[in-house]
Parts: C-alpha cells; structure tokens; sequence
C-alpha cells in the first residue's frame, strides 16, 4: 500500500472517530434535555396540584378587586373583626331565608372592607367544611365602607330551604357554624349559626343553597333581604 493511501485511510478513520464522538454527545444531550424537561413537568403538575387544593376557592377564601379610590385607612383584617349573625324573626321569603351578617371593628384604628366575605357553613371552629361555599349576589355593588373603631358594616346571607331540594341531591344536614372570611382575608372567623342545609355539591342548574352578596356599611336588619 502507497503512503498515500495509508494517509488517506488514517484520515477516514479519524473523520468516523470525531462523528462517532459526537453522535454520542448529541444523543447524551438529548436524553439529559429530555430527563429534565420531564423533571420540570413533574415539578409543575405537583405544583400545580398542591395550588389547586389550597386556592382560595376551595376554601372559600376570597381576594377582592382593588376598590376604585385608594381607601384613607388599611384593610380590615380578621383580628380587627368581630362577626354575628342576626337571626330575628323576619327575613323568610319564597323558600328562602335572609340573615343579616354583621362585622364589628373591635380595633382602636379604622380600617375598610370592600367586596366579597367567604361564607360556608361548618363543623364548627377549625372543622371541615359543609357543603359548598356561598356564591356571591351581584345585587348589591361593591363599595368602599371605613369602619371607625367600634363600627359595624354588613352582609346579607340567603339560606336556601334544604328541603327544596331532593335528599340524593342535597343529603341535608344540620349545621352550627359558619365559617367567615373577611373580604381578602385568609384567616377565619367561626360564627354560631344553626341551619338545616345541604352537605353535597348541588348540581349547577339547582343552583346555590347559600349566597352573600358585597359589605354595606351600618348593621343589617331582619328581613332587609339581598
């Protein structure tokens, strides 16, 4: 065999080599890429599971728009508040019954409550949850209310009669409590409250066996309604 042709094949072979060397980089790359990338889905659908069961929604828990006008005093927070239910006599209608729920500002500093309270019925203070949380009234709008130290707003509950409804679709229970969370405030407030209501997830065509509609300022009166 000439030189040349030793040189020639020395050069092939070198040339099969480098490729060789770098199909099997490129084929470690890939398969790293592709472990991460499924590393990094795994991480986000956890993620994504574990946001889910502690959103807001799922606990009744609500975050409420920004009001309109920057309010003169903070937002009330839970431990500013006090709440109660005002059960007197006159607020039933059409298979319905309205209940006043006051919040009282028990600090020495005034603060604001605007939107949306969460409100569900449950076992009692720190127990599980009955049923599905209260669906928000849009018959009253939101609006900015300054609690001064010892004022009161409100909020007006609609309790929906449970025996409306058929017990496979509703499976009633009677509750004790309820279960508050000032507008924007993951932290409850657990209020005496009795009522026959329904512990399973009504079908969407029933509608709500509970509703609250937005905080209005001054105590609320039996039978005001929504």
């Amino acid at each position: 065999m000439t030189s040349s042709a030793h040189a020639a094949r020395r050069i092939s072979t070198a040339a099969a080599l480098l490729c060789t060397g770098a199909f099997v980089a490129a084929c470690g790359s890939t398969s790293a890429g592709g472990n991460s990338a499924g590393s990094q889905a795994s991480t986000a659908a956890t993620a994504a599971s574990s946001a889910a069961s502690s959103s807001p929604a799922a606990t009744g828990a609500t975050t409420p728009p920004t009001p309109p006008t920057t309010p003169s005093a903070p937002a009330c927070s839970t431990s500013d508040l006090s709440a109660t239910v005002n059960t007197s006599p006159g607020g039933a209608a059409a298979g319905s019954t309205y209940y006043p729920l006051n919040f009282a500002n028990t600090s020495k500093s005034a603060c604001y409550l605007y939107g949306y309270p969460g409100v569900s019925f449950a076992t009692g203070p720190s127990g599980s949850q009955i049923g599905e949380p209260a669906s928000r009234n849009p018959a009253v709008a939101p609006a900015t209310v300054i609690l001064a130290p010892g004022g009161t707003a409100h909020v007006t509950i609609q309790v929906v009669d449970a025996l409306n409804y058929s017990k496979s679709d509703c499976q009633p229970v009677t509750a004790h409590w309820l279960k508050v969370f000032p507008p924007g405030q993951f932290t409850a407030l657990y209020v005496k409250f009795s009522s026959l209501t329904c512990s399973a997830k009504l079908p969407s065509k029933l509608g709500s066996a509970l509703s609250v509609d937005a905080v209005k300022g001054g105590g609320g009166q039996p039978g005001q309604g929504l």
